[in-house]
């Protein structure tokens, strides 16, 4: 369990947990862990906007600068997926031409675009959360992360036959994610006192959005990468925080 614990902090956090010898036992185990380092990431991300907003700093630039700060604590890495994987499926050609897209490295214009959206849409929402709804922050987050091992569910394959999708596609029982999404929806609860069902629509409509995405990823490209964990990520991030807002 540490070394997995260690790992997932290495992999999604820049906090140095040491070198590690990764096999696919451990890698799973790591993803199986994710939604704490999502905990991790989301207390200091709403406490930082909540203290921004106590200075009377305007809404939108409260959570751009809080958006920066968990672009710096994960490296941009789920960023960089989104992008890869927006221009991976924005191209034309057989998933092999999707694929080289995604592993190019430049941003194409789906790839600036969707951090465009995904990035305001998440400034503006932990904008208007912060203070005392800063609850809903942390659970999207945190639910960014439980899409990890939901796109790892045993019988969704691999795209390529490297890399990180190859390591952690199909490492989770089923059971490991709607363990998960379980505690989500009792945590959901107290994103607002006056409308307790928000946070669990919020935490729902995610997750719907994220199981489809991943099978059209999945028709697309015939499995998921490690640019497509990241996408998911932010996708499911982006949406329980802009739900969350809706009162």
């Amino acid at each position: 369990m540490g070394s997995a614990l260690r790992l997932a902090l290495s992999w999604l956090t820049v906090i140095p947990a040491g070198q590690h010898q990764v096999d696919r036992t451990v890698a799973g185990r790591a993803i199986a862990l994710t939604p704490l380092i999502g905990l991790l990431l989301g207390l200091p991300a709403a406490a930082l906007v909540s203290l921004l907003d106590l200075t009377a700093m305007p809404g939108l630039l409260g959570g751009l600068l809080t958006v920066g700060l968990l672009a710096l604590a994960t490296r941009g890495m789920h960023l960089d997926g989104l992008a890869d994987t927006a221009d991976g499926l924005g191209c034309y050609g057989p998933p092999e031409r999707a694929l080289a897209v995604m592993r190019d490295g430049g941003v194409g214009p789906f790839g600036v675009s969707s951090l465009v959206i995904v990035l305001g849409a998440q400034a503006a929402a932990f904008g208007a959360l912060a203070g005392d709804r800063w609850w809903a922050i942390v659970l999207a987050v945190v639910a960014g992360r439980v899409a990890f091992a939901g796109c790892c569910v045993r019988g969704l394959p691999a795209a390529r036959p490297d890399g990180l999708g190859a390591l952690v596609a199909g490492t989770q029982h089923v059971a490991v994610p709607a363990s998960w999404l379980a505690g989500l929806l009792v945590a959901a609860v107290f994103v607002d006192r006056d409308h307790v069902w928000l946070g669990p629509v919020a935490v729902v409509v995610a997750c719907a959005v994220s199981i489809g995405f991943v099978a059209h990823v999945r028709r697309r490209l015939g499995g998921i990468t490690g640019d497509v964990l990241g996408a998911t990520c932010e996708v499911a991030t982006t949406i329980v925080a802009a739900t969350c807002t809706m009162t």
